[in-house]
């Protein structure tokens, strides 16, 4: 299987959330299952299927997170030496057409977040910034139409 580039702050993440889900969600649903079987007639027990359906989606989010973590190419930023091109992890400083600047590092799909800046590296922002240096301009096709940026700066933090 192909491995999947993260970030370290991503590996970290998906790490602390597997923990949680083992340690904590895991006890917490045995025991309403448990609680549930001892009210009865399972056939009826809304909540024996409330916590059945509740472990499913649990065993299954801790089956796709080692799955990620097993196919994880850890990429750390700060040691990358690639001479100013925007490449996964970087953080770009861009520039639109009406002026307006934003800062964006490119990140791996699990730890794409607009609101905190991070956008996946492939969101159609980040397929035109990737490989792209300071002092290029970029197209992107949103859903509103071509937006064009300008590239001011690019850093590995």
């Amino acid at each position: 299987m192909a491995k999947t580039p993260i970030t370290v702050r991503g590996m970290e993440l998906l790490r602390i959330e597997l923990q949680r889900l083992k340690a904590e969600e895991r006890p917490r649903i045995i025991a309403a299952i448990a609680e549930a079987r001892a009210h009865g007639d399972l056939s009826e027990n809304a909540e024996y299927a409330a916590a059945r359906e509740r472990q499913g989606f649990v065993e299954g989010r801790i089956a796709e997170i080692e799955s990620k973590l097993a196919n994880a190419q850890v990429i750390d930023p700060k040691l990358l030496h690639t001479e100013g091109r925007c490449v996964f992890g970087a953080t770009v400083d861009i520039e639109s057409e009406d002026g307006a600047s934003v800062t964006y590092q490119i990140v791996g799909e699990d730890e794409a977040d607009i609101k905190e800046g991070r956008v996946s590296v492939t969101s159609p922002i980040g397929r035109a910034l990737i490989g792209r240096e300071a002092g290029e301009s970029v197209e992107v096709q949103t859903p509103g139409g071509v937006k064009r940026y300008e590239i001011l700066d690019v850093r590995y933090e």
